[in-house]
């Protein structure tokens, strides 16, 4: 555990912020909220790269890297991945793409993931785009599909739920606080939300098609 952090820090150190000009949105709302879809229409209306967080640690553990072992490893025993070694697979996604307009999905999870993020990226958000859903439709939703998905059960649901408010309310908090949250109320229909989000882009990042 000790050398992939160490290596992550040595980085960070190394190369304290991204070496480009770019553009992040952080993407943030509880499960069954609807982010992936929304998140595909964005990639396709205003150009921006997807990065979700959980699949860059999933493709590092398939790759088969020295990395990717000691972060399954991590995974197995229960242990929470370390904020550094998610940004740095962030911060190389950011680097290695030629895009400048980035999509963060589902991250920063945490208070602590938000602070090493700006830290070690040298990068803020433009903006945080968050899905703003009840318990009770997020419940209705994840319940309705994936039948069979063992992770869709009542009680799993629930406490999905609870680890999601406690940790990423305080990084709403915080960017609210900036005036950098855009709240949509994810409850409506999938094209209705679409239409705030579009006009959530073309306000905020002056977009002209």
């Amino acid at each position: 555990m000790g050398t992939v952090v160490d290596a992550a820090n040595k980085e960070a150190n190394g190369r304290a912020s991204i070496n480009k000009k770019v553009t992040v949105v952080f993407v943030l709302g509880g499960p069954g909220s609807g982010k992936g879809t929304q998140c595909a229409n964005i990639v396709e209306h205003f150009g921006y790269t997807h990065l979700s967080a959980g699949d860059l640690l999933r493709a590092e553990i398939k790759s088969g890297s020295e990395n990717g072992t000691m972060i399954q490893n991590m995974i197995k025993e229960g242990k929470i991945v370390p904020s550094e070694v998610t940004i740095k697979l962030l911060k190389r996604a950011i680097e290695e793409n030629r895009n400048d307009k980035f999509l963060i999905d589902g991250f920063p999870r945490n208070e602590e993931n938000r602070a090493a993020f700006e830290s070690v990226t040298g990068v803020q958000p433009e903006f945080v785009l968050f899905f703003d859903c009840s318990e009770e439709e997020m419940e209705k939703r994840l319940l309705g599909r994936n039948q069979g998905r063992e992770d869709d059960n009542i009680e799993t649901i629930r406490k999905r739920f609870k680890v999601y408010l406690e940790s990423s309310l305080p990084v709403i908090e915080y960017y609210s606080a900036k005036g950098k949250v855009k709240k949509i109320d994810a409850t409506r229909p999938v094209g209705e939300v679409f239409e705030a989000v579009k006009a959530i882009f073309m306000t905020a990042l002056d977009f002209f098609p």
